[in-house]
């Protein structure tokens, strides 16, 4: 099943440390969220302990997560970085404010991923949930041959029982999976 997924219906969330407010594109439940989220200012991050997360810079530069065990580098827009939810972090800000995209995935119910789908790259995805996401521009993606073209800050969410082929054709895309644990 393909549903579009539209900025008009997306969920505005409060940060569960008060700082911000993720732009939540996709969810279910306390178990996993797709979203998007602007860091304007540097500092912690809340506690998701029991959860993995990722995290893809997608605007703006300069974006640096401190742990106790050193740092984890965002600086690279389009790099998919993963961390656990109970891992201390406070950002850092080199360059002014930035705009990422996160999944977060319970642990215990669900294994979580994020590929970037560029032009005539194909990704082979497995039985779950996936989020294809246009983070900038428009772009057109195929599931196994079936086009369907996105707008900027538009998504298709898919929900897949079999393998699928999915192929960029125009632009950028991210793809969130979410599959059983």
């Amino acid at each position: 099943m393909i549903t579009l997924l539209d900025p008009a219906n997306y969920l505005r969330t409060p940060w569960k440390n008060g700082g911000g407010t993720t732009v939540d594109i996709a969810f279910s439940g306390d178990v996993w969220r797709f979203g998007r989220t602007p860091i304007v200012q540097p500092g912690p991050f809340s506690d998701y302990t029991g959860y993995d997360r990722i995290q893809v810079l997608v605007s703006g530069s300069g974006l640096v997560l401190e742990t106790p065990e050193g740092e984890i580098d965002v600086r690279q827009p389009f790099r998919p970085v993963h961390f656990t939810g109970e891992t201390r972090i406070a950002s850092r800000l080199e360059a002014g404010p930035v705009e990422v995209v996160n999944l977060i995935g319970a642990r215990a119910q669900v294994k979580i991923d994020i590929a970037v789908l560029d032009e005539g790259r194909t990704l082979h995805l497995q039985p779950g949930i996936h989020i294809a996401y246009s983070p900038h521009g428009e772009a057109t993606v195929a599931v196994q041959d079936d086009e369907r073209r996105l707008a900027s800050d538009h998504a298709l969410r898919l929900d897949i029982t079999g393998p699928t082929r999915l192929s960029g054709r125009v632009g950028c895309l991210l793809v969130g999976s979410i599959t059983a644990a």
